[in-house]
C-alpha cells in the first residue's frame, strides 16, 4: 500500500507543480494587464493560489497518514482537487478570453 500512497501523491505533487508553471504564465499575462482588469486577474490569482495551498497541504497530509485513514483522506484531496481543478480551469479560460479581447483592441 505504501508504494501506491507514495505514486499517488507524486502524481499529484507533479500535476501542481505543472499547474504552478500555468500560473505563473497567467501571472505574466496579468502582468500586461491595465486599471480593473488587473485588479481582477490578481484577485483571481490569489484565490487560485488559496486554493492550490489548500491542495497541497492535504496531498501532505495524505502522504503523513496512516494507513486506517487512507482511504477517507485520499477522498478528501480528491475533492479539494475537483474544486481546485475546476477554479483553476475557469479561470485560466477567463484570463485568456479576456487577454485575447484586449490584445485584439
Amino acid at each position: 500500500m505504501n508504494d501506491n500512497r507514495e505514486a499517488y501523491t507524486q502524481k499529484l505533487k507533479a500535476k501542481i507543480d505543472e499547474w504552478n508553471a500555468e500560473l505563473d504564465r497567467l501571472a505574466a499575462k496579468a502582468d500586461q494587464a491595465d486599471g480593473e482588469i488587473k485588479v481582477r486577474y490578481y484577485k483571481q490569482m490569489e484565490e487560485l493560489r488559496k486554493k492550490r495551498n489548500d491542495v497541497e497541504q492535504k496531498v501532505q497530509e495524505l502522504k503523513d497518514s496512516t494507513e486506517s485513514v487512507w482511504d477517507d483522506m485520499k477522498q478528501g484531496v480528491e475533492n479539494s482537487w475537483a474544486t481546485w481543478k475546476e477554479s483553476f480551469t475557469r479561470a485560466k479560460s477567463e484570463f485568456e478570453k479576456a487577454y485575447k479581447e484586449g490584445r485584439d483592441k
